[in-house]
């Protein structure tokens, strides 16, 4: 049996059967490791993560988790479906589709509960994340009525009350101040301190380089078109304008100009 976490083998994914997402993806995460996934929106980052996490499945090709098929039919049967999600758990970049109980409380709570945890050690757990994650104050405070961060946050809480090996992020900065940035990037780099496997799909090319130990670049055929290093990868300007990953920009001074890059989330005036 393979000892790697997930193992995709020419996999190919159509929403509907005729929306393409993926097509044709090899990719190997091995225990421990760091990944970002990094491509301009529409190149299946998302989809990708929700192939992971067992959300859908190939129309062609193979994945394995933990060595073994990862399908369907396996995760209709409760143990096997309750093992997995033990396992991974995925962090949705919109926090509204993950917080749906009536507080913040009952939304970290739902994931262990459903999977069999103890009472007792859920509230253990509880006590703990809400520690972790600064979270203590809105325990008791409706979902909906947080801001963007604090249901960033309470997301990620509820699925590390899971306590899964894999962490699956997805676009885990997109919209938050930069403190909160800060704290979601601690966070991931703790948790793979941790032991924990760490998956995350952005096109914030900012964060890659901290949080991952191997890019893989999606192109706009829906496949992986490079993979690196952080350092070999984003270092390659023509490359990351090629894939609409920076874009050139040019300025006038003095009646002279010039042309120079910018990333997607860099500001200039």
């Amino acid at each position: 049996m393979s000892s790697n976490i997930f193992e995709l083998n020419d996999v190919s994914y159509a929403y509907a059967g005729k929306f393409p997402a993926l097509d044709g993806v090899n990719l190997v995460v091995r225990p421990g490791e760091k990944v970002a996934i990094i491509g301009a929106n529409g190149t299946g980052k998302s989809t990708l993560l929700h192939l992971l996490d067992g959300l859908v499945f190939p129309d062609h090709g193979d994945v394995l988790a933990f060595g073994e098929p990862l399908r369907e039919v396996s995760l209709c049967e409760v143990e096997a479906a309750h093992r997995f999600r033990r396992r991974v758990g995925l962090v949705f970049q919109n926090a509204d589709i993950q917080l749906f109980c009536p507080s913040v409380r009952e939304d970290i709570a739902f994931g262990p509960l459903q999977l069999g945890v103890d009472e007792e050690e859920v509230l253990h757990r509880l006590d703990a994340v809400a520690g972790i994650l600064a979270i203590g104050h809105l325990l008791d405070r409706v979902p909906h009525q947080l801001s963007i961060g604090e249901k960033r946050r309470v997301a990620i809480a509820s699925v590390l009350a899971i306590d899964p090996e894999v962490y699956l992020f997805d676009e885990p900065t997109a919209g938050l101040d930069p403190s909160t940035v800060r704290q979601v990037i601690d966070f991931i780099l703790k948790a793979n301190k941790r032991g924990k496997t760490i998956i995350t799909a952005t096109h914030d090319l900012h964060i890659a380089g901290e949080i991952a130990d191997t890019v893989h670049v999606f192109g706009r055929n829906r496949r992986i078109e490079r993979s690196g290093t952080p350092e070999s990868v984003l270092s390659d300007t023509a490359f990351l304008e090629k894939h609409n990953l920076v874009h050139s920009h040019q300025h006038r001074h003095d009646g002279s100009s010039h042309t120079h890059t910018h990333r997607p989330t860099e500001l200039h005036g």
